[in-house]
């Protein structure tokens, strides 16, 4: 039944502006050398649901705000990538570890697919400023040639005319899901490139990661009168798409369809998903956004989707106080997809989980409004700044919202991280999403590792300055493109040390850290103890004695490239600085031997050291 969500719909948001006045201008006030390019599409689309295809057309406004004239553009036509025979379909068909949800019996589900169950989008027309222009579908990228060079600070307008299919659902995009929703619409209209100071970011859709233009949507969909669309944006039409259709007095499109308007401010992507059979809930976060909950009219699922309404109110909260505000009037929690993903004011997640997994999977996809969708770092060469950021602040949140209590909640991040070096398949940072020679070396790195990042530079910085460090850098670069810089720069600037080195090896390098106690010894009642450094990567030290009479000291080892030490959490002994060059360190603890219980390296654990054997000493 549709009642409730007719009802509700009433109380959507009409379009408003975001945050970042210099959004649109593509400029920064903090930083006068930074640009970012603009777009604003208009979009409509003619969906039918009995051959899952549809018509669509576009304008697009394009602002060059860069310093350079652009002789050509390119588009993503993602939904290409699900044909047998495309880079998708090769690399699962090359990886000796492809997605489970992508193959059956080990062959690609991409090859076998008919010519009715693949995807595409097809180019029809395509001009500039009215005049016809030149392009070719190479893959998922439209390679178009202008008919005249984009001047800097030039705004241009594109006209297409497409035609798509949506394919059997494989991978984030797809119709029938193996939960029976009937159309998750993600990477489903021809999407501009981004263009910026590294030049363009055409890269194939393989299978992983995005990075899109900043700009406004305005999209109108067309669909069959018995579905519920929910996604990006701020419905403009509820009372034709409520009740004003049930009583009679609006009419649907063509008799048997409705046109669903959306619009969507400062976002870089847009989303939907369809289903005749959803249920709309809502649920309004104090001083916050409306809340908007699809879900299958399934009585199994229906009480874990009721009792995750009131937590994400709780998850919305939480990230608001420690990251940022969230910046939107709604945000939806939708059913649909392959798993979780997160996109613009919404995310699509499986819902036929257990209340516990239901809940995770929600916080980890909101949170990535923050990391990736405000922070908008292009997850293609940086995929551990999203997923890893994401991994680290939802942990943060269910521990506290779900009252698991873990005294770490990052241990099983760090558990990953040592798996992968064990493993040999350690890939730096660095490397591009797609070309990980697996998927087991991609998801350690991007989530796990990704999330150590994080949860070390506590360890290295201070747990204050970083909590101040991450509120910095989302005020500093919401509705931007940071960079791994970007995050270090914040925390350099909170904490006052020197950071570049902790980027370079942790991100850049697949240098380890390993330290180890290699002597204790006595000298009256003063008792010397030697350090090791063995692995290559530079770490400041927590040292922790504890003593035969139950009392504990606390250490402290400056890293001397830091220029700095991080304050202080309690009581502690500071010893000198240790140069990174010297394999060896020692220092005296004016205690007798005989007196000391325990030595421990990083009592907390939080820095990865690689080898915690050779971290203790006990007598």
């Amino acid at each position: 039944m549709k009642q409730t969500f007719y009802a509700l719909l009433v109380l959507a948001l009409a379009f408003t502006s975001c945050k970042s006045s210099d959004v649109n201008s593509g400029k920064s006030k903090s930083d006068p050398t930074y640009w970012q390019q603009h777009v604003d599409y208009t979009m409509t689309i003619d969906m039918d649901v009995d051959s899952y295809q549809y018509k669509g057309d576009q304008k697009l406004v394009y602002t060059n705000n860069s310093p350079d004239v652009l002789t050509h553009v390119y588009y993503h036509l993602f939904l290409n990538a699900f044909q047998p025979g495309s880079e998708m379909d090769a690399r699962l068909q090359s990886i000796e570890d492809p997605d489970s949800r992508m193959v059956n019996n080990g062959v690609s589900r991409i090859s076998t697919l008919k010519p009715d169950e693949i995807g595409y989008i097809n180019v029809n027309t395509l001009t500039q400023n009215g005049t016809p222009i030149q392009y070719e579908t190479a893959g998922t990228i439209l390679e178009v040639k202008l008919a005249k060079p984009i001047q800097p600070g030039e705004k241009v307008t594109f006209n297409m005319n497409y035609d798509a299919q949506i394919p059997v659902q494989i991978r984030r995009s797809g119709r029938n899901n193996a939960e029976g929703v009937a159309l998750s619409m993600t990477q489903w209209y021809p999407k501009l490139a981004e263009y910026d100071f590294e030049g363009w970011h055409a890269d194939p859709y393989i299978g992983r990661e995005f990075h899109g233009v900043w700009g406004d949507f305005d999209v109108t969909i067309n669909i069959d009168k018995n579905y519920t669309v929910g996604g990006t944006g701020y419905l403009q039409n509820p009372n034709e798409i409520g009740r004003g259709y049930e009583t009679g007095t609006v009419k649907p499109t063509n008799g048997n369809t409705l046109s669903w308007h959306f619009v969507a401010p400062n976002v870089h992507d847009f989303t939907w998903a369809a289903d005749p059979d959803y249920i709309h809930d809502t649920m309004q976060v104090p001083d916050g956004p409306l809340l908007h909950f699809f879900y299958k009219n399934n009585p199994e699922i229906q009480e874990n989707w009721k009792k995750l309404q009131p937590k994400t109110v709780e998850l919305m909260q939480y990230y608001s106080k420690e990251i940022g505000q969230y910046p939107y009037k709604q945000y939806s929690v939708i059913q649909g997809g392959d798993g979780g993903m997160e996109y613009a004011m919404c995310t699509l997640i499986t819902g036929e989980r257990k209340f516990g997994s239901l809940v995770g999977v929600t916080a980890h996809e909101l949170a990535h409004t923050w990391f990736q969708f405000l922070l908008a770092s292009n997850e293609s060469k940086h995929e551990w700044m999203d997923e890893g950021f994401t991994s680290y602040i939802s942990d943060q949140a269910m521990n506290v919202i779900m009252s698991e209590n873990k005294d770490n909640p990052y241990k099983n991040a760090y558990g990953g991280y040592y798996y992968l070096v064990k493993s040999g398949k350690e890939q730096p940072q660095t490397t591009h999403s797609d070309r990980y020679a697996c998927n087991l070396a991609y998801g350690i790195t991007a989530y796990n590792k990704g999330e150590v990042f994080l949860a070390q530079l506590g360890y290295v910085i201070g747990q204050d300055n970083l909590k101040k460090t991450l509120k910095k850098y989302f005020n500093d670069f919401a509705f931007k493109h940071p960079r791994p810089i970007d995050i270090i720069r914040s925390a350099e600037k909170v904490s006052g040390l020197e950071l570049d080195w902790y980027l370079t090896d942790w991100t850049q390098t697949t240098n380890t850290i390993d330290y180890g106690i290699t002597s204790v010894e006595a000298s009256g009642n003063t008792t010397s103890v030697t350090l090791e450094r063995i692995g290559l990567m530079p770490m400041p030290l927590d040292i922790e004695v504890t003593y035969t009479n139950g009392t504990t000291e606390q250490f402290y080892i400056p890293l001397q490239m830091m220029r700095g030490e991080k304050p202080a959490e309690g009581a502690r002994t500071q010893l000198k600085d240790w140069a990174w060059a010297h394999p060896n360190y020692t220092f005296n603890i004016a205690k007798s031997k005989e007196s000391i219980k325990f030595i421990e390296i990083d009592p907390k654990g939080l820095m990865a050291d690689i080898n915690k054997e050779n971290n203790t000493y006990q007598p």
